[in-house]
């Protein structure tokens, strides 16, 4: 059997998500009931019920795929792939744009799936990071340090997982220039985009400002839809139509009743509606969370998040992370992701995009391991 990095917090929550009382390890808000996403849709359920089962458009539903582009500058249905997740839009176009040798540049701490892939695939990796005591901003010195005549790929999450932070206008023309300085494809993982917490502009796309760019998007976080399994990756045409090409290897296609919800999800008419609720959650939340923090200033400390429902926390108990969150699961039975899931010990990430009623409860169990530690 050959080598191979497990995702860690992936297999983490894949193993325990659904066996705690409390699961504040999610990073997208409280997930929409399909009653809430058809309320201005009421005639839809019948569609839905005389709709076959057959296999969609393996791209992607024509409506969706519209609607989808309508989020881009300048982008066509043309320029969009449908996937099952970000996750594949992720994979699938790492696998088409890189061969094994290839280098790429990562940015840390970051969801770690594009960090797995190229530990799995023979990719030459170096990495740039967001830093703590600069509120997490990206250490654009060492991204000019490491991107070299050779690499092929730059790879940044925008708004950042686990941090929340949101690049600003002129750190992510920096990052484009580094990649047109040597030709390099940029791929902008931008599954929060829409789950701002300060304001009700949406973080801006790499894609239209850069032509080498490829962005994955997603209904799971900024949309509270992660059951829907859809994502999508938005590029040049001729190279999501290379990413295609792979994405019929991997999963074929998203499902039939999936693409006509998101596509439902995204219109004009009922995406607003689902942003304002994802802000709701985040806004609610967000004070509860702080307030929590205020009273165990001398234990733990944050940078609070432009967007997403997560927040990533320092602690200055002594002892491991992941030892810290084990303990938290099975005695507690409540749910967090540790920091060590992104390479740095002393931190976990804790979701707050939840009712109050699931939160406040949660938060008072963590409370009661943290007197007893």
């Amino acid at each position: 059997m050959s080598e191979f990095q497990p995702f860690l917090m992936e297999r983490w929550m894949s193993k325990f998500e659904q066996n705690v009382e409390y699961n504040l390890s999610e990073s997208g808000v409280h997930p929409i009931r399909l009653d809430e996403l058809l309320a201005d849709e009421p005639g839809y359920i019948d569609q839905l019920l005389s709709t076959e089962l057959n296999y969609p458009h393996v791209n992607g539903d024509p409506e969706l795929r519209r609607n989808i582009a309508n989020l881009y500058d300048n982008a066509s249905p043309e320029n969009v792939l449908v996937t099952v997740g970000a996750a594949e839009a992720n994979y699938i176009t790492t696998r088409t744009l890189l061969d094994p040798g290839d280098e790429i540049v990562v940015m840390l701490p970051n969801y770690m799936q594009i960090w797995g892939i190229a530990k799995n695939h023979g990719y030459r990796m170096k990495t740039f990071h967001l830093r703590e005591e600069s509120g997490w901003a990206p250490d654009l010195a060492e991204l000019s340090e490491n991107v070299t005549a050779k690499t092929k790929l730059i790879a940044v999450c925008n708004p950042d997982n686990p941090t929340g932070r949101a690049l600003t206008t002129d750190e992510m023309e920096a990052i484009i220039n580094q990649a047109d300085r040597v030709g390099a494809w940029i791929l902008a993982d931008e599954v929060y985009a829409g789950a701002e917490r300060l304001s009700d502009d949406q973080t801006p796309s790499f894609f239209g400002r850069y032509n080498k760019v490829v962005a994955s998007g997603s209904m799971s976080k900024a949309y509270g839809m992660p059951g829907l399994r859809v994502g999508w990756a938005v590029g040049p045409a001729d190279i999501i139509d290379d990413i295609w090409a792979r994405h019929e290897y991997t999963t074929i296609s998203a499902t039939m009743l999936s693409n006509k919800l998101a596509a439902v999800a995204l219109s004009p008419e009922v995406r607003p509606r689902i942003l304002q609720r994802t802000r709701h959650f985040i806004r609610q939340g967000f004070p509860i969370l702080q307030g929590w923090m205020e009273e165990h200033q001398d234990i733990f400390a944050f940078h609070p998040p432009d967007a997403a429902a997560i927040a990533f926390v320092r602690y200055n108990i002594e002892i491991n992370s992941t030892q810290f969150v084990d303990r938290l699961r099975r005695e507690k039975s409540v749910l967090i992701v540790p920091g060590d899931h992104f390479g740095l010990d002393h931190f976990f990430r804790i979701s707050f995009g939840l009712p109050p009623k699931t939160l406040l409860p949660a938060l008072d169990r963590i409370r009661e391991l943290v007197i007893e530690l």
